[in-house]
């Protein structure tokens, strides 16, 4: 059975790094699930979410010619949202951005002379000639 992108498999973890999971898949091939790909939550052990010798559920992300598998656990589960892209929320038009800009350069003008102004008359300002 060929690898499909994709596709979700069983597979068995055989092995946990610092830097993600290596997961054994049904037809003997082996794969790592990044640390990023184990939750959608921040991960900072990995043997919180899996222990090895556990079976997972994991989509195939990627698979190269050089034979590396790129694994996701968190993208297996039927309850994963996608985060929308960085482009994708930055769809606001370039008249809806450039006001924004005008209008947070004018706020932070005003604040500057603000604090230029309240600073005039400190020590040293007394001029008595």
């Amino acid at each position: 059975m060929a690898l499909e992108v994709g596709a979700i498999v069983e597979g068995i973890v055989t092995g946990i790094t610092n830097f993600g999971a290596f997961v054994t898949l049904p037809d003997g091939k082996t794969g790592l699930v990044h640390i990023s790909e184990i939750a959608d939550a921040y991960v900072k052990d990995i043997n919180d979410y899996v222990k090895t010798n556990e079976k997972v559920q994991v989509k195939v992300l990627s698979v190269d010619p050089s034979g590396k598998i790129g694994l996701s656990i968190k993208q297996a589960s039927p309850t994963y949202r996608p985060r929308p892209s960085r482009s994708a929320r930055s769809q606001a038009s370039f008249e809806d951005k450039l006001a924004r800009f005008l209008k947070e350069s004018d706020e932070r003008q005003a604040d500057l002379r603000k604090h230029k102004d309240s600073k005039r008359g400190g020590r040293g300002s007394r001029r008595d000639f």
